[in-house]
């Protein structure tokens, strides 16, 4: 953590009201909430994350914590000795203690950093509780909770954030300001996905923690906990937002413009089996499990305003991360990702080559990273994690929509449930529900772009 970001943040309140870029709000023009009571629910790697940048901030007061593992428990505990902050209330009494946390008056808003499967009932008591909710990646997991998660928001009207924070990506942002420039001309195709090798998980053999074992559930550390069954139990895209978000904010899904329908395909399965094999041999009980996911799926993606988004979902085999960010309109496109990105705008890059993209997102780097760049550094995942908290923050002190609010929730969390059915039927196109009940039709697109923070 820099100098700069420890002072800047010790004195952060109304200054820092320009970061939430809700699509209908120019934040800082009117009195906000001087402190935030904030409750965690879920305190493992990532929820200690968001704990950890919480409380750097003087506008948050972290009041509660939950969690059943005592071991993250006393690791985010240690956090707060850090900060030399008081400590929450604890709640880890059994599967449901989160719902007496929901029922703590200290207690304005929750971020839910739990496995997958939680993630929607979670959300769903937190609204009916009132409680401004900030709910992780996935949002939900099936057709049924994508429209819980609308429902429970339509009949309550209390607000849910999908904490997406690649849409906060420097270069997503750098991007974005592109498109609202008009550089790519109409939109036509959008690329991305989530490439990632997930297979190496830490395992307990009863005393120690080691790396890279072929062990998954219980006798592993964190989300190998959890995560690793659902590779076991479904084909489908298990996880599409880091890919999709950006690409649907561009596009201004449910914002003018929504996905209509999609065909989804999957490869065989092979790369978790052959690493069980070579890091616990053949003969390890694991060798012998039937894995459903595919090792690559690629869903196609139709929307309402004609254009079409290729999603690809990519943990299970050996290979560097990558998100593969496309967007191409009919004057340019743009190819990016941490190591290799690339322009070519129509009448100003050099006909049928490309330019190196340093200069180009440079020119068009977003006011809120121009700005916070330096005070984001340290925060997690290149400092995308300090601004993606800093929205869902901003937003609950003013009680309004956060600009990833649930109607995004639910309609890139379908994208899961739709994969899978398209999958099993031999790419038979799947329709997308509208979360929005006609609502995308009128309502504006983002608007990220500001000039008064």
């Amino acid at each position: 953590m820099t100098n700069s970001r420890r002072s800047f943040i010790k004195n952060m309140g109304m200054a820092t009201a320009g970061l939430a870029v809700a699509p209908h709000l120019v934040y800082g023009q009117k009195k906000t909430k001087q402190k935030l009571k904030m409750g965690f629910i879920g305190v493992g790697l990532r929820g200690q994350n968001h704990v950890a940048n919480a409380l750097y901030r003087k506008d948050i007061e972290i009041t509660a914590i939950c969690d059943l593992d005592d071991r993250m428990i006393k690791d985010t505990l240690a956090i707060f000795d850090k900060h030399e902050a008081k400590h929450p209330k604890i709640y880890k009494a059994g599967e449901f203690d989160y719902r007496n946390l929901l029922e703590d008056n200290d207690v304005e808003a929750v971020i839910i950093s739990t496995p997958w499967l939680l993630h929607t009932p979670m959300s769903v008591d937190a609204m009916k509780a009132g409680k401004y909710a900030g709910v992780e990646v996935s949002a939900a997991t099936t057709m049924p909770e994508c429209w819980d998660l609308v429902n429970t928001h339509e009949n309550t009207g209390t607000h849910l954030m999908i904490l997406e924070n690649v849409n906060y990506r420097r270069d997503v942002l750098a991007v974005m300001n592109m498109v609202r420039e008009g550089l790519f001309g109409e939109l036509l195709h959008f690329r991305g996905g989530y490439q990632h090798d997930l297979r190496a998980v830490k395992f307990n053999d009863g005393e120690n923690w080691y790396g890279h074992g072929a062990e998954f559930g219980d006798k592993a550390l964190t989300e190998a906990r959890w995560r690793t069954q659902h590779s076991l139990k479904r084909n489908a895209d298990l996880y599409p937002t880091h890919g999709l978000g950006p690409l649907a904010a561009y596009a201004d899904i449910n914002r003018g413009n929504r996905f209509e329908s999609l065909t989804s395909h999957a490869t065989k399965s092979r790369g978790i089996h052959d690493y069980i094999v070579e890091k616990g041999g053949k003969d390890h009980p694991n060798a012998k499990l039937r894995w459903k996911l595919g090792d690559i799926v690629t869903t196609t993606i139709n929307t309402s305003n004609g254009e079409t988004m290729i999603i690809t979902h990519d943990t299970n085999v050996a290979r560097p991360y990558s998100l593969g960010f496309r967007v191409q309109g009919v004057h340019g496109i743009t190819e990016f990702d941490y190591y290799n990105s690339r322009v070519h705008i129509d009448g100003v890059s050099e006909p049928h080559h490309w330019d190196a993209s340093d200069e180009w997102f440079k020119k068009y780097d977003h006011p809120l990273w121009k700005k916070f760049g330096e005070t984001a550094e340290g925060s997690g995942h290149g400092g995308m994690d300090f601004f993606v908290l800093n929205a869902f923050v901003e937003s609950a002190k003013e009680n309004i929509a956060p600009p990833l609010d649930v109607y995004d929730a639910a309609a890139w969390s379908a994208v899961t449930p739709l994969s899978e059915i398209s999958i099993a039927n031999n790419g038979e196109p799947q329709d997308f529900p509208d979360f929005t009940r006609g609502k995308w039709i009128n309502r504006k697109p983002y608007n990220w772009i500001k000039d008064d923070f």
